[in-house]
């Protein structure tokens, strides 16, 4: 596969890995649209990208999410068809799971899972029909075990790795590609936005975070996965080895989960 003369769709385009795949997917020759819901930064985004007259930024904010249909619609019109969805727009939470408030719960499984959830069904009708395409969803490593001060993300995480999932399982043999992407520590300002218990934002970069891989190595490699045909990867440094150390040896993982540093 290649991305050359594609049209790309990227949620949370407007920073951190989104702007990373934004300017790897344009080196690629691709045709791409941007989303994010600040769309100052979308065009700056869209600026420094190579051959930037022919892509397009579209204003997007997961969390209203209540018919995308007719959106889809109009970008599929616009673009002449959509090969590829990269759903990569996320909130993430820095608070103990007895602090985090109900809505602080929602808000984040409003963008994370529904709003994401939303966007790709609107988006399958036409995929279906085209017969060639896919998607690349974002989860997170803690979509497959969790760690503590992530509740709500981890659930939210863990519940758009089952959609991927189902729809791998009831379409993979329809012409189409669904890619799920774990990533661990990538050093983006995510863990400035990360929630608090009280719905503020963090405002602060974990030192975690902060030694992660580069966004832009990130992106790299989730096209990679993607245009080599995997269902899933695991991007990140040794924090990844985690997912088989809760698939093989359970009960140390939830030894050591409790001590270890998140942030």
């Amino acid at each position: 596969m290649s991305l050359s003369g594609k049209t790309v769709w990227i949620t949370g385009a407007s920073s951190g890995i989104g702007e990373a795949l934004a300017y790897h997917c344009a080196d690629l020759g691709a045709n791409l649209i941007l989303s994010a819901r600040r769309e100052e930064e979308l065009q700056r985004v869209l600026n420094q990208c190579s051959h930037s007259d022919k892509h397009r930024l579209l204003a997007l904010d997961l969390a209203d999410n209540q018919d995308f249909t007719a959106l889809v619609k109009e970008q599929v019109k616009l673009a002449g068809g959509i090969d590829l969805l990269i759903n990569n727009a996320g909130i993430s939470l820095r608070a103990l799971v007895a602090d985090t408030s109900i809505e602080v719960h929602r808000r984040i499984m409003e963008v994370n899972y529904f709003g994401t959830v939303a966007l790709t069904q609107a988006l399958l009708p036409h995929l279906l029909a085209q017969g060639t395409g896919g998607v690349i969803t974002v989860s997170s490593l803690v979509g497959k075990f969790t760690t503590p001060l992530r509740s709500a993300y981890a659930a939210s995480k863990h519940a758009i790795t089952a959609y991927m999932d189902s729809l791998r399982a009831e379409l993979g043999d329809r012409g189409l590609q669904f890619t799920s992407i774990y990533p661990g520590f990538i050093k983006t300002n995510l863990t400035y936005k990360a929630l608090l218990a009280d719905g503020r934002e963090q405002n602060s970069m974990d030192e975690a975070q902060q030694n992660g891989m580069a966004p832009e190595v990130c992106a790299q490699k989730m096209i990679a996965a993607y245009l080599s045909g995997k269902d899933e990867a695991y991007i990140g440094g040794k924090e990844t080895n985690a997912i088989y150390l809760k698939r093989f040896f359970p009960k140390l993982f939830a030894r050591l989960i409790r001590k270890a540093k998140v942030t």
